[in-house]
């Protein structure tokens, strides 16, 4: 077995092009797939998870970038290599600490993260992985336009004079605050059962 499964890797989910940042930070196996990773992350940060997503990465034997995603038919021209996320691991394509890559939920709003490697860190027997260990924000509401998208949805719900503040506000549930941040609600899914579940 690869030394680095035996080992625990720390990423940084930032949340690209919006301020404040919105972000998690969350510990994995090292033997974990992209999809397990995709897992994680969609739950750390707060996602629906009902949008496709990939991940974009050097890969550093051929020292091309590549796309790493469930392959499906969804007519989309990609033009770059596509590969599977269900089957790479995550320790071939994060080789140290420092390692990032481009994480893209929703292809539609378009949701970009950057995910770094903050490090390596040894496997501890009587922790449940994966692990959340921090973050700030409120993941924005799904289907809201991407980044403008939530600017502008967050200038209505703050403005009670907007035609459309009520309106957005029902939408949201009524009660959201963009800066909450609650890690007790954060649960992890198992990524196998997960996988068959929308693609078995």
């Amino acid at each position: 077995m690869n030394d680095k499964n035996n080992l625990i890797y720390r990423f940084k989910v930032e949340l690209r092009d919006f301020e404040p940042t919105i972000w998690r930070r969350i510990q994995v196996p090292g033997d974990y797939t992209f999809w397990e990773l995709h897992v994680g992350i969609t739950d750390a940060i707060g996602w629906a998870d009902y949008h496709l997503h990939q991940f974009m990465i050097n890969d550093s034997k051929s020292n091309e970038e590549v796309s790493i995603r469930i392959p499906m038919e969804d007519g989309l021209d990609w033009n770059i290599e596509l590969r599977d996320g269900y089957e790479e691991k995550i320790s071939d394509y994060f080789p140290e600490a420092n390692s990032e890559c481009d994480y893209e939920y929703d292809f539609g709003d378009s949701w970009k993260h950057l995910v770094t490697l903050e490090e390596l860190e040894p496997r501890q027997k009587d922790r449940i992985y994966p692990r959340l260990l921090g973050g700030e924000g409120t993941c924005p509401p799904e289907d809201v336009g991407g980044v403008n998208g939530y600017r502008e949805f967050l200038e209505t719900i703050e403005d009670p004079e907007h035609e459309n503040h009520d309106k957005y506000l029902r939408w949201a549930g009524w009660d959201f605050d963009p800066n909450a941040f609650n890690p007790q609600q954060v649960k992890f899914r198992d990524p196998e059962k997960t996988y068959q579940q929308y693609y078995g």
